[in-house]
């Protein structure tokens, strides 16, 4: 099985940016497609963005594209989601999961992390 480590969340002011991190152990993220989803203060969790092993095929929330970039390094087992133009409304627990199907990282995953907190401030 694979374990997943999120960093780099925090607290930003709105327009800032971020750089997510998710460090894999355990396998080889090779194996997998992988993906952020994100839960904010009373909400329910949410698709955010998707990464195919190759890092050929990426898919994202509809809102989202053009803020956030989902990306990986095969060779350093890291996963990574650059987050820009930051809004309130991005407050969220930031997760990162995988799953051996990319078609199954958006639908629900098998591995997660313990997520990471990011907090933009207005």
């Amino acid at each position: 099985q694979v374990q997943l480590v999120e960093s780099g969340g925090g607290l930003v002011q709105a327009g800032g940016s971020l750089r997510l991190s998710c460090a894999a152990s355990g396998r080889t993220i090779r194996d997998y497609a992988m993906g952020w989803f994100r839960q904010g203060p009373g909400k329910e969790r949410e698709f955010v963005a998707a990464i195919s092993w190759s890092g050929a095929d990426t898919i994202y929330l509809d809102p989202l594209k053009g803020r956030f970039t989902i990306s990986r390094n095969n060779a350093e087992n890291t996963m990574y989601l650059q987050m820009n133009s930051l809004k309130p409304e991005d407050t969220a627990v930031y997760y990162c999961a995988a799953d051996s199907k990319f078609s199954a990282v958006r639908a629900g995953p098998d591995y997660w992390g313990q997520g990471t907190q990011v907090t933009v401030s207005s």
